[in-house]
């Protein structure tokens, strides 16, 4: 039983944390602190209790498949909720001192909050390796994507401070836009492959490309000259 429970809780955990360290490891220039990285991977999954209250109360006489529970009730309540303790505990924090480092506190706070909620299907569901592994490549990296949308245009907003307002209100938005979506199509389309598929394609290929616009602007790009062959070039803002 002890086995069984363990085997469980594994893969309930392996995804969220298999994909913090590959965001992580992407921080080309100057690495977070493991240990904020970790405190703020708690909080996010602290971040599920709120979250299950307010979605609760807002629930009753909501039709799952609806625009407004997709858009609003889950996907704004759990955005919100993410960026509000990367804005007030990260943003003007001095460990956020390159644009990378928004999309590395947002996609933490993600999964630590992607995690918990993978635990509680697994064990309230009873949920066997087929949906474990159908979670890990769907809500799990669906969280870490919206995450990585976020962390980028906080990483704008933070080194931009002309369009501050402009970039912390599409760190919010657009997120929760991405997160609706995603909702919106598991609910209403029967096939993933001709739905949520091609949407997920188009998150990550939009993923990689502001990782590397962010790490572009790397205030410490200029003590590691060798990696800027591998950077996309550095645009004016706006982009």
């Amino acid at each position: 039983m002890v086995n069984i429970i363990l085997s469980v809780l594994i893969a309930a955990v392996a995804p969220g944390l298999a994909l913090l360290c590959y965001f992580y490891l992407k921080d080309r220039y100057h690495a977070e602190p493991i240990r904020i990285v970790g405190k703020m991977f708690v909080i996010g999954a602290l971040l599920v209790l709120p979250a299950i209250v307010l979605q609760s109360a807002l629930i009753p006489g909501t039709n799952e498949t609806s625009f407004l529970f997709s858009f609003g009730i889950s996907a704004g309540v759990e955005e919100f909720l993410k960026w509000f303790a990367v804005y007030f505990l990260i943003y003007k924090h001095a460990v956020f001192d390159e644009p990378y480092d928004g999309i590395v506190y947002a996609v933490t706070v993600s999964l630590g909050f992607a995690t918990l909620e993978n635990i509680f299907y697994a064990f309230l569901h009873h949920a066997g390796f087929s949906s474990l592994l159908y979670r890990a490549f769907l809500p799990v990296s669906g969280h870490a994507l919206f995450g990585a949308a976020m962390g980028y245009y906080l990483g704008k907003a933070k080194f931009q401070p002309q369009r501050e307002r402009l970039f912390l209100a599409m760190s919010i938005l657009l997120p929760t836009v991405y997160h609706g979506v995603f909702n919106f199509i598991l609910a209403n389309v029967r096939s993933w492959f001709l739905g949520v598929l091609p949407f997920m394609v188009f998150l990550w290929f939009r993923t990689i490309f502001s990782m590397q616009r962010a790490n572009a602007g790397s205030p410490y790009r200029a003590l590691r000259p060798e990696e800027d062959r591998d950077s996309f070039p550095t645009r004016a803002a706006g982009g």
